[in-house]
C-alpha cells in the first residue's frame, strides 16, 4: 500500500479553513454556523457548520480539479485501481446518468436488464438513447431478482448491432452478483464498454472474501454510492473509469450538466476519509464484519420459519456478498416481519420484500448489533404462529412479471409528449407516461413509452394488495396512471 493513502487532502485542508477566523462575507448563508438557529447548533453541534463552506480558493473547484479535490481523486483512483475516479455530490444518481450520456448519443441504443435504477430512466431521457431490455434471471420462489445470465448478454448483442453499449446492475439489492468478468469479456469482443452500476459494491475491491469488484473484472465505468456500504455521508459518490473506451473529456463534461455547481465539501471530505479508511484498514474492518455475519448466518438458520439466502451457482448468481443478509420468512409475509421488527423489535432491516428481509451488514456493525438481529429474530419467529395474515404471500402470482412491454415510443419521447391521468382500465393498452417500480421486487413494470399490459396491471395490484409500495406513478393505490395523449 502506498503510504500516500493514509493523506485527506480535501479533509485537511477543509478543517483548516474551517477553523480560521476569516470573516465570511460569502455563501452559505448561516456565514459558519452564525446565522444557524440555536436549536439545531446544540443539536448538531457548530463544527459541522464552520465546515460548511463553498468552493473558497484553497479548497479546489470540483469541475476543474487542480489543487486537493484533483488529489483526493488521485488517491481514491489507485485504491479503487481506476484510471481516472470522479467525486459526486449528487448521489449515484447523477453517476448513472452521466455514464449514459458519455457513450451514448441520441438515437443509440444501450442494452440493460429490466431491474435498473430509475436512473438509469433519466439518462436514457436526457441522452436520447433507447433502452433494449433483457430479462434478469427471477427467482419466481423468493420473488425477487437476481443477475443477468451471460448466455442473455450473448443473445442481444450477437442479435442487435444497434447497441452501442451494456449497463448491468452489481451487486443486486440482495447481494447477488453476475458473472462480471466473462460479460465484460463479451462486451469488449464487440468493442462495447460496459457500465456496472455497483451502487452496493464500493467495498469489494477490499477484501479477498468478497465478490470480485467490477474494475477489476474488466468494466469500463464503474459508479459507486460510497454512503452505502462504506463510510461516506449520505449521497457522497464515486465515478471510476478504466481502459480508452470512452472518453474522459466527454464524461467531465456531462458531469458539468448534472452535478451541482455548489457542491457540499462535507460530503467530499467524508469521500476523502472513506477512501482513507478502506485503504488502510479495510481488510482488517470488513474481515471483522464478514466473521460477525459468519456468525450469526448459521444461528438465524436455525430458527423456526426464517432462513437465509445462500450462495447456489447458477445463471445471474455467480457470486453472492457475504456482508448482505437477506432472511426468507415463512408463515408470514416480509412486509408484516418488517413491521414488527422496526416498530416493536427496534430492528429496521433495508428492503423488505414479499417473502424476504434485507439486512445490510458493514464494518460499522458491532457485535451487540448483530445479537440484536438474531435476538429480534428469533422472536419475530416465537409470534408467526399467533399472526392473521392480511395477505398470503404463496398464493402471488409471479408468472404475470415475466414479460417485456412493448416500447412504443422513446423515454425521452414520451417524457416530452402530451400526458393525461385516466383510470387503470382505460390504460390498457394505452402508452405509459409514469414509470412506475414495485417494492418488491424493485424492477419498473411500467416504464415511459412502454404499452400498458392487462398482465403488468394485474401484477401492479397484486403488489398494493400484498401491503408492497409502488414509486413513480400519479397515484400509489394505482386507481388511475399517466399515458400518452396521442
Amino acid at each position: 500500500m502506498n503510504s500516500a493513502q493514509y493523506q485527506t487532502p480535501i479533509a485537511d485542508r477543509l478543517r483548516t479553513s474551517a477553523q480560521s477566523d476569516n470573516v465570511p462575507f460569502h455563501t452559505p448563508g448561516h456565514h459558519k454556523g452564525q446565522g444557524i438557529d440555536p436549536e439545531l447548533k446544540i443539536w448538531w453541534g457548530e463544527a459541522i457548520f464552520q465546515a460548511d463552506l463553498p468552493e473558497l480558493p484553497e479548497l479546489d473547484n470540483l469541475f476543474a480539479p487542480n489543487g486537493v479535490i484533483a488529489e483526493a481523486e488521485t488517491l481514491a483512483a489507485e485504491a479503487w485501481g481506476s484510471d481516472r475516479t470522479f467525486f459526486l455530490t449528487n448521489g449515484s444518481t447523477a453517476g448513472v446518468i452521466v455514464s449514459i450520456l458519455a457513450v451514448c448519443n441520441p438515437g443509440d441504443s444501450v442494452l440493460v436488464p429490466r431491474n435498473v435504477h430509475r436512473s438509469v430512466i433519466s439518462g436514457l431521457i436526457l441522452s436520447g438513447a433507447n433502452p433494449v431490455f433483457m430479462m434478469p434471471q427471477y427467482d419466481e420462489r423468493l420473488g425477487i431478482a437476481h443477475g443477468v445470465a451471460v448466455d442473455t448478454i450473448a443473445t442481444h448483442l450477437a442479435s442487435d448491432p444497434k447497441i452501442k453499449a451494456v449497463l448491468i446492475v452489481n451487486p443486486t439489492y440482495y447481494g447477488v452478483c453476475s458473472d462480471v468478468v466473462t460479460i465484460a469479456n463479451l462486451s469488449h469482443q464487440y468493442d462495447l464498454p460496459l457500465i456496472v452500476d455497483e451502487a452496493h459494491g464500493a467495498h469489494f475491491q477490499f477484501h479477498p472474501a468478497l465478490p470480485i469488484a467490477a474494475l477489476s473484472a474488466g468494466a469500463d465505468i464503474v459508479i459507486q454510492s460510497t454512503h452505502k456500504t462504506l463510510s461516506a455521508l449520505t449521497q457522497a459518490s464515486m465515478l471510476h473509469m478504466k481502459g480508452d473506451r470512452v472518453s474522459v473529456d466527454r464524461l467531465a463534461k456531462s458531469l458539468q450538466l448534472v452535478q451541482s455547481t455548489s457542491p457540499s465539501y462535507l460530503l467530499l471530505a467524508s469521500l476523502d476519509m472513506a477512501r482513507m479508511q478502506m485503504a488502510t484498514q479495510g481488510e482488517l474492518l470488513l474481515g471483522e464484519a464478514i466473521d460477525r455475519v459468519q456468525r450469526i448466518r448459521s444461528e438465524i438458520n436455525k430458527i423456526a420459519n426464517i432462513t437465509t439466502l445462500e450462495f447456489t451457482h447458477r445463471p445471474g448468481f455467480h457470486e453472492l456478498d457475504p456482508l448482505r443478509i437477506t432472511v426468507l420468512i415463512s408463515g408470514i409475509d416480509g412486509f408484516t416481519a418488517d413491521q414488527i421488527l422496526h416498530e416493536e423489535l427496534g430492528i429496521t432491516c433495508e428492503l423488505p420484500g414479499l417473502q424476504s428481509l434485507t439486512f445490510i451488514v458493514t464494518h460499522g456493525t458491532t457485535d451487540s448489533d448483530c445479537d440484536r438481529l438474531l435476538t429480534g429474530l428469533k422472536q419475530l419467529s416465537d409470534r408467526i404462529n399467533d399472526m392473521i395474515l392480511e395477505s398470503d404471500p404463496n398464493s402471488f402470482n409471479y408468472e404475470l412479471f415475466t414479460e417485456i412491454p412493448t416500447i412504443v415510443l422513446s423515454p425521452r419521447d414520451a417524457f416530452f409528449a402530451t400526458s393525461k391521468l385516466v383510470t387503470v382500465s382505460e390504460a390498457i393498452g394505452l402508452i405509459s407516461a409514469d414509470l412506475i417500480c414495485p417494492y418488491p421486487p424493485g424492477i419498473p413494470i411500467v416504464m415511459p413509452g412502454e404499452q400498458i399490459t392487462e398482465n403488468a396491471i394485474a401484477y401492479l395490484q397484486q403488489i398494493v394488495a400484498a401491503g408492497g409500495v409502488l414509486t413513480g406513478c400519479a397515484d400509489s393505490d394505482l386507481q388511475i396512471m399517466g399515458v400518452v395523449d396521442n
